[in-house]
């Protein structure tokens, strides 16, 4: 504590004392200096621009976006509490790409959420008893005088420790939900010799026990470019699904399965391993599509399906970079032992795309930063080995630094098992001419078609592409998970190339559209049958080659 204060060499109480009242006369204001105070950086409401004045800022909101802040406080009767709601709900819509509302509302400003900040540090809260009072509340306010005040700093702790709060509620959250989700990807632990199924097939009892817990499903359901996509899929087309028999694997919660049945299937079969498939039983019988949907526990290649054959496979089996966790193999599986002939499968196709990556800032904040923690050097223990595993996460399109490439594309229809397994091609061209070459990111588009003979999904369409080149907004669906789009749980993975081991490649004038090239290799982990070893090799138009291999466990 005592760095965070004024001290004296001397160490004596007094002056100790003095500098700690020194150091509460600055923090109160009281600068006996003669220092002059920074002037507050308060930016707009509704662009860039800087005040230092709230009053000048609000004044700038309402001639640019026609909201009067200062009149919607008094129609409103807004205390402090309720404009720091007004602001950050005004700088969400901003954020968001919406236009600012004119006419604003109690119940728009009816959210706790609404307490966070959406600009860190925000001048203009801060500021807020600058403003000019209330109409009429000028004579008021000077009756109650210092008391008014009083409550303001009451409020304004109040405030504080209810942001406090806020924040640690968030941050328990963020922690479950990644925790959820570390187990959900884990490898399984069991020794060599622990049982294994009735066929001798596996030994993954935790990866389906860590779906039994609802915060990976509450995770998976609100991932909204997912799961609408399988949503819009399937109501757009009730024409095909209804009077049919379908087949949902890994049902989960049974969301697909209830789609299914309210778009008009006669009968859906939902089978899971997990048991969560308890709860999606209640869930279906609550609904009461209990009539139709009857639920099967199990693997899908150890049950006996009360059916001989399905129209219709439904399923959400992709992991990260679309193979790891190895479900569309049992997919497929069912796809040969109970499909009928024609019959579909829900997604229907899959692309695959790597780009070179350029981002100094990632790599300073996640590699670099160990070399300095608080003062200390910890890159010894915690850069160790630090570029072997590959890193889930979310870039913006701006990190790339070679256009994006196509490297596997599957129709889902007729791909086999074994070519889950492979080395394919792949090609960029430079489009940076500063930072270095860091690494390759890696992410999947996924494709809904009506029919399995479906010719417009060819390679190198992107998801983008084939939804805009639908007749209707909901004949083509599609999603990508990769750093145009929505972030979804998936997010992307990123490998980062070693730079203990190799020579970061700079880029400079004259690479901008210099080609390079290499492979992709999808490899089963030896220690854990769910993983992936993903290994890329990759060449600069007219210089020698390298290549390194990462993990996903």
């Amino acid at each position: 504590m005592s760095e965070s204060f004024p001290h004296s060499d001397s160490g004596s109480a007094s002056s100790s004392s003095g500098d700690e009242a020194e150091w509460r006369a600055v923090a109160n204001g009281d600068n006996s200096e003669g220092e002059e105070e920074e002037p507050p950086a308060i930016v707009s409401l509704v662009d860039d621009r800087v005040f230092t004045d709230p009053a000048a800022a609000l004044e700038h909101c309402k001639a640019k976006s026609g909201l009067d802040v200062l009149a919607t406080r008094d129609r409103l009767g807004l205390d402090f509490h309720g404009m720091v709601k007004l602001i950050n709900f005004v700088r969400q819509a901003v954020h968001e790409g919406k236009p600012v509302p004119t006419q604003i509302e109690a119940k728009d400003l009816d959210d706790e959420k609404l307490l966070k900040p959406v600009l860190e540090d925000d001048a203009l809260i801060v500021c807020l008893d600058d403003l000019p009072p209330p109409a009429g509340a000028a004579a008021h306010g000077a009756e109650k005088g210092g008391e008014e005040v009083d409550s303001l700093l009451k409020r304004n702790s109040e405030l504080q420790a209810e942001l406090e709060q806020l924040s640690k509620q968030f941050a328990n959250y963020r922690l479950t939900v990644e925790k959820t989700l570390d187990e959900r990807w884990q490898a399984d632990d069991e020794p060599e010799d622990a049982p294994t199924t009735k066929n001798g097939k596996r030994k993954d009892e935790y990866y389906f026990e860590s779906y039994a817990h609802n915060d990976i499903h509450e995770v998976m359901i609100k991932d909204a470019v997912r799961t609408d996509a399988y949503r819009d899929f399937i109501y757009s087309n009730k024409d095909l699904f209804a009077g049919k028999t379908v087949l949902d694997i890994g049902c989960g919660t049974g969301i697909l399965s209830l789609f299914c049945a309210r778009a008009g299937a006669a009968r859906v079969i939902a089978v899971d391993r997990s048991d969560i498939l308890d709860k999606a039983r209640e869930n279906i019988f609550s609904n009461g599509l209990d009539h139709i949907i009857t639920c099967v526990k199990g693997r899908i290649e150890d049950v006996v399906l009360p059916v001989a054959q399905v129209d219709i496979i439904v399923s959400e089996w992709m992991g990260y970079c679309l193979l790891y966790e190895a479900m569309l193999p049992s997919v497929l599986y069912a796809r040969d032992r109970y499909l009928v002939p024609g019959g579909l499968l829900v997604p229907s196709h899959a692309s695959m795309w790597v780009a070179p990556v350029s981002d100094a800032d990632y790599v300073a904040d996640h590699i670099t930063f160990w070399r300095d923690v608080y003062g200390f050097d910890f890159s010894g223990a915690m850069q160790r080995d630090i570029y072997a595993d590959s890193r889930v996460t979310t870039l913006p399109p701006a990190s790339l630094c070679g256009a994006p490439s196509m490297f596997r594309f599957l129709d889902l229809h007729t791909v086999k098992t074994e070519e889950l397994v492979f080395t394919a091609p792949w090609s960029s061209a430079l489009t940076r001419t500063d930072g270095a070459l860091d690494g390759f990111l890696m992410w999947f588009d996924m494709f809904f078609a009506r029919s399995r003979d479906e010719k417009s999904i060819a390679p190198m369409t992107t998801a983008q592409e084939w939804v805009k080149a639908g007749k209707t907004p909901d004949e083509h669906v599609a999603f990508t998970t990769g750093p145009w789009g929505i972030e979804t749980h998936w997010r992307q993975i990123l490998f980062l190339v070693d730079a203990k081991k190799k020579k970061i490649r700079q880029l400079g004038e004259g690479d901008a559209g210099k080609k390079v090239e290499g492979e992709v290799s999808y490899i089963t982990a030896e220690d854990h049958e769910r993983g992936l070893n993903i290994k890329v090799t990759w060449k600069v138009e007219g210089e020698e080659g390298d290549a390194q291999s990462w993990g996903l466990h």
